[in-house]
């Protein structure tokens, strides 16, 4: 297969800029800087939207079709259709951690139960553009479904490369779409160390490779959703979960974009990341003060943050630090205690990510990092069904009864005494 010449502009979208140097390229599958070697990003020229406009477009994150790199009419092509998730206001929790005003961005209601939907929206726009008839990605879960069940609904070929230790849950969830799924003996970094040999020798549209630019876009529609489920207007803290470090540069640059379109008033709001200690290297190099990420082998229950070496690990710091925010860590135990936390006051079952989320704010609170007074909202990414090992051993029945009232009014009495 032969890849097409890129388009000259997607929307505003005019450009892959390099993030350190500046160089501009075409928007074609390139994610590395010809001149310094620098990622590149999408640059876009300067736009006109309105809260009328995005409020007619459809009920899905292509009301933003505008903002992103995409050809006209995203939202009207056959696809999945992620986003507009729910913003559940979370007063139960809020209670039971002794703060004012909290939310809960719930991006489980997403199509196969992740926000990984939305970048990969994203990315097959330009997987077409670009002529590509295979698309592929290295993940550690969530990515692997939201790209194999795309290319489904797409009729397109995918193959998806994963830890080989990946949860029982994800790796089912890919298979069942019926694309190729490789399972690799070793961590993310090894994976995806592989899929950046395997997308230079074949033809082949790597989401989080070479069409990574466009890909990471997606996740702005994050942000954006936030700003309008609360009345046009930003929140004083948003809590984000910290794999690549992709997402919580996007949700900022999300809000950036709305003040400067003049959606939403240009007020302070703070950043704050959460990792799992046992892979934990952004937050390691924020309480070190380092600008340099140092790499780590993954050891933790949260396999859906477990990158080593995140390639956005870098501009997070940037970001937080900048809107005077944290990043932090919490252990495998409080990673459980977050999940349940959550699922406990709010009915939200969560995946282990958003237990990373629920016990890192929970730890920026007891370490006065985070102002209980601040409207804030807690990124949920994922679904608890695919990730169902970690709270097993301890969400288990209350006790066993036979098929006899007496028993259970005597078992019931115990229990409730």
């Amino acid at each position: 297969m032969t890849v097409q010449s890129a388009t000259p502009s997607l929307g505003a979208a005019y450009a892959l800029k390099c993030r350190e140097c500046g160089a501009l390229t075409e928007l074609d599958a390139s994610y590395a800087c010809f001149e310094c070697f620098g990622p590149l990003e999408v640059a876009y020229a300067p736009a006109t939207l309105t809260r009328a406009q995005i409020e007619a477009g459809p009920p899905s994150m292509w009301r933003y079709e505008a903002l992103l790199p995409v050809l006209p009419g995203a939202g009207g092509r056959p696809g999945l259709r992620p986003g507009l998730t729910k913003l559940v206001r979370a007063d139960n929790l809020a209670a039971a951690l002794g703060v004012t005003s909290l939310w809960v961005k719930d991006d489980s209601g997403n199509p196969t139960h992740s926000f990984k939907d939305r970048v990969v929206a994203v990315a097959l726009e330009n997987a077409r553009r670009l002529g590509y008839d295979t698309i592929a990605c290295a993940s550690t879960g969530n990515l692997a479904n939201a790209v194999a069940a795309a290319a489904a609904r797409a009729g397109l070929t995918s193959v998806v490369f994963v830890p080989s230790n990946l949860e029982a849950g994800k790796i089912v969830t890919t298979a069942v779409y019926g694309g190729t799924l490789v399972a690799v003996d070793g961590n993310y970094d090894d994976v995806n160390r592989l899929c950046c040999e395997v997308a230079a020798a074949r033809d082949w549209g790597f989401v989080n490779v070479n069409l990574r630019p466009y890909y990471a876009e997606g996740s702005k529609t994050v942000g954006y959703e936030v700003a309008e489920q609360l009345g046009w207007r930003l929140p004083d803290a948003v809590v984000s979960p910290v794999a690549s470090g992709s997402l919580l540069t996007k949700v900022d640059k999300a809000f950036q974009e709305f003040v400067a379109l003049g959606l939403v008033a240009d007020t302070a709001y703070q950043v704050f990341g959460a990792q799992a200690t046992g892979c934990s290297p952004v937050s390691q190099a924020f309480r070190a003060g380092h600008d340099v990420i140092r790499p780590v082998k993954p050891d933790t229950i949260a396999k859906s943050l477990a990158i080593g070496n995140p390639a956005d690990g870098p501009y997070a710091l940037d970001v937080v630090r900048r809107t005077g925010g944290a990043i932090s860590d919490v252990s495998d135990e409080e990673v459980v205690e977050g999940i349940k936390l959550l699922a406990e006051t709010e009915g939200i079952f969560a995946e282990t990510a958003g237990g990373v989320v629920v016990a890192t704010y929970r730890r920026l609170l007891s370490e006065g990092l985070v102002d209980p007074s601040a409207e804030t909202v807690l990124l949920n990414t994922g679904d608890g069904l695919k990730t169902l090992d970690a709270v097993a051993p301890t969400s288990q029945p209350s006790f066993m009864i036979s098929p006899s009232f007496d028993d259970f009014e005597t078992r019931y009495s115990e229990e409730s005494a």
